[in-house]
């Protein structure tokens, strides 16, 4: 039996990796402006992982406008402490940093508890051993990066006493010092962070003290973790923004983002979960012992528990949808539903071409989940009955403008599928706002079609991308060898990875119909890492 720990520990888009271990492991990552927010995975040999619900699974918890994708929910922590569990989290389009509770990982959890008068992003919490409790997190603007920390009173959930700066980073001006995760070990408070911003730059350094407010004195073999050194071009980059767990025998890993760039070095899968083994030599962690960077598997760290495999084809016979998928941003009650093995999506007013600002944010008639490889087949059979002006079919989602789309579309009283491709930039910028360039859609391929029912496919081997439709005479092909690589982060800008979904639009009007997909098939190719 193949009893390793492989990574991509969670392939696609899964940043922001923060995990616990109660008897069991668990773990959640950033979900931006895609509902449900903050999956959350159940594991007990860290190799095996199984996705146990979303924390944030109502919309009273969680209220997203999904017009700006990189928006929403930044950097959870999940924490334990006497029987309950704490994620803490910035909703960075709605009100700021909060805490839910919850007595089971898989829920209910509570509704949110605002922390107030908290600035800046990556919350975290730690318990000292006098049940003290306590909140870090990092100083707002450009000018002035740090960590700062605070005594938290979870009972009311208010912050008390000073907010004391605490560490600055590694470097002098440390470029985004974030993720502060505190730890205590031997008598010392480690303080661990991420530097160097979420892209090729990004690292993970260390600093302790003797005492929990300071003074904290970085490590002098800064930083433990990156792989800047390595190239834009290496096998695995964008290391960073890790937590720590203690394992029952006293050994310890590491989890954190990481990218596999591919077909040009690009990132269509965004950042990803990675774990790595770490051990502790003269008061300080060493991960990646002997080696320095990230592997692709290790030795088990644990005996095999059984796996569960998510099946590549969803026929929408449960009543609810599988925890894999997501809607853009906080879906009305009548966006989609599931009814006769079917998911039926709405014709939402607000088209595709959102980035170019002509209506408001809202709800989409998007359903999607997350591009997990490289090279893979999607297939869905849809039936639509397209009014003028309407839209529907599958789409590659990058971001707020950087798309690849087929559709079945009526216009001029004329049905056809159609190839999209939107975009404002092609070129690798690596930025994450590109609100001066225009908003381009190019037709790329188009074939009349006068029915209301077809099978769409994509299939990708890597970058190279083409979009078929399946007729009586076999698969037609309706734009082949498209390039994808516009489709990653460092060319898109952005936070966030590619998803592979389903979708319906009215494009500017309102309407009450629906677009029925009869199944999805998502079929991962043979692939190096």
């Amino acid at each position: 039996m193949d009893n390793k720990i492989k990574n991509p520990l969670l392939p696609g888009f899964y940043p922001d990796p923060s995990i616990i271990r109660v008897d069991d492991f668990y773990m959640v990552t950033s979900s931006f402006s895609y509902y449900p927010g903050v999956p959350i995975f159940h594991s007990c040999d860290l190799a095996n992982w199984e996705q146990i619900g979303h924390v944030l699974d109502r919309p009273s918890q969680l209220i997203l406008d999904g017009g700006y994708i990189s928006g929403g929910i930044y950097a959870p922590t999940l924490r334990y402490h006497n029987g309950i569990y704490y994620m803490i989290t910035t909703n960075v389009s709605h009100r700021g940093n909060f805490i839910v509770t919850a007595e089971n990982p898989a829920g209910p959890w509570s509704e949110p508890h605002w922390i107030e008068d908290a600035p800046g992003i990556d919350p975290s919490l730690f318990w000292d051993d006098d049940d003290k409790a306590y909140y870090t997190g990092n100083g707002e603007g450009e000018n002035d990066p740090h960590i700062w920390m605070s005594e938290i009173d979870l009972e009311v959930f208010r912050l008390v006493g000073e907010k004391k700066r605490i560490w600055n980073g590694s470097m002098v001006d440390a470029w985004s010092p974030e993720a502060p995760h505190l730890y205590k070990k031997d008598g010392w408070y480690y303080l661990m962070i991420a530097e160097g911003g979420t892209e090729y730059y990004h690292a993970v350094t260390i600093a302790r003290s003797r005492e929990i407010t300071g003074k904290y004195h970085g490590y002098e073999g800064n930083s433990i973790l990156t792989h800047r050194h390595l190239g834009m071009r290496a096998d695995i980059v964008n290391v960073g923004h890790g937590d720590l767990v203690e394992l029952k025998d006293g050994s310890w890993y590491m989890v954190m983002l990481a990218s596999r760039p591919y077909g040009g070095g690009h990132k269509n899968m965004g950042r990803e979960t990675f774990i790595a083994p770490v051990i502790w030599e003269n008061g300080w962690p060493v991960v990646c012992p002997g080696k320095g960077m990230l592997e692709w598997e290790y030795p088990a760290a644990l005996p095999q528990c059984a796996q569960k495999f998510i099946p590549e084809k969803d026929d929408f016979d449960s009543s609810e949808l599988a925890y894999c998928w997501n809607f853009l941003g906080t879906p009305s009650h009548n966006t989609a539903y599931i009814s006769n093995s079917c998911l039926h999506i709405r014709a939402a007013s607000h088209p595709l071409e959102y980035a170019a600002g002509k209506y408001p944010a809202g709800s989409f008639g998007f359903v999607g989940r997350r591009q997990q490889h490289k090279s893979y087949t999607v297939q869905v059979k849809m039936v639509f009955a397209a009014e003028e002006g309407q839209s529907a079919g599958i789409i590659l989602l990058q971001n707020d403008f950087q798309s690849l789309r087929m559709e079945l579309v009526c216009e001029g009283g004329k049905r056809k599928i159609r190839v999209v491709k939107g975009y404002r930039n092609l070129v690798p910028v690596l930025t994450f706002t590109l609100h001066d360039k225009p908003y381009v859609k190019e037709i790329c391929g188009e074939y009349v079609y006068k029915n209301k029912e077809c099978t769409m496919e994509i299939t990708a081997d890597e970058q190279d991308i083409s979009f078929y439709i399946a007729a009586q005479e076999g698969k037609i092909p309706i734009s082949e060898h498209l390039d994808g690589g516009f489709l990653g982060s460092e060319t898109a800008g952005g936070f966030v990875g590619t998803y592979i979904g389903m979708f319906a639009s009215g494009n500017g009007r309102d309407s009450d119909n629906y677009a029925a997909f009869d199944y999805f098939i998502y079929a991962p190719h043979s692939e190096h890492r």
